[in-house]
């Protein structure tokens, strides 16, 4: 589905969304040999095309690149930190030599694990206070690129105003130097 059938697409949730059938729709879709004209040759069927799937706008826009990267950044931390954690585990219950260096290890990693969280959180909020403007009324973004373009529009006007007056002073002297 392309741009154009995306901004069309009712809000419905799949189940609910009846299937297309692609082709032309009413009396121009007829079977070969049937309606004024036809053969007769015998009811053939046509199959109905039904897409497997049927692509919904998403509901959420996607995330920023910068914040995408921390977020799988921090899901691979800590992903890793389960895994020591584990192993640090079944290393103390089997009473191995490796459970100390690995509990060692977990401890380290959980410290990282929690400041890979915290960074995707100072992105997520560094990212929107840079390039993130909230498009309501009460928005002070929004307010202040009204009032800069009002005040263009002033100037424009006033600088107008004033080639008008000087071309009208220069059309009333007899003549010109």
């Amino acid at each position: 589905m392309g741009t154009a059938g995306r901004s069309d697409a009712p809000e419905v949730s799949v189940a609910e969304r009846p299937a297309r059938i692609p082709g032309p729709a009413g009396p121009e879709r007829r079977t070969p040999g049937h309606g004024p004209g036809g053969t007769g040759a015998g009811p053939r069927r046509a199959a109905a095309y039904r897409p497997l799937w049927v692509e919904e706008p998403a509901r959420r826009r996607r995330m920023a690149d910068p914040v995408r990267t921390a977020a799988v950044r921090s899901v691979l931390i800590i992903a890793v930190t389960l895994v020591q954690a584990m192993v640090a585990f079944l290393c103390t219950l089997a009473g191995s030599w490796l459970a100390f260096p690995m509990v060692v290890s977990s401890v380290a990693s959980t410290v990282v694990a929690t400041w890979a969280v915290v960074d995707v959180w100072v992105t997520r909020q560094v990212w929107n206070q840079r390039y993130g403007v909230v498009s309501e009324p009460s928005s002070t973004a929004r307010r202040l690129r009204r009032e800069r373009r009002a005040a263009r529009r002033r100037e424009r006007v006033a600088r107008r105003d004033q080639e008008r007056i000087a071309r009208r002073a220069g059309a009333k002297r007899l003549s010109h130097p």
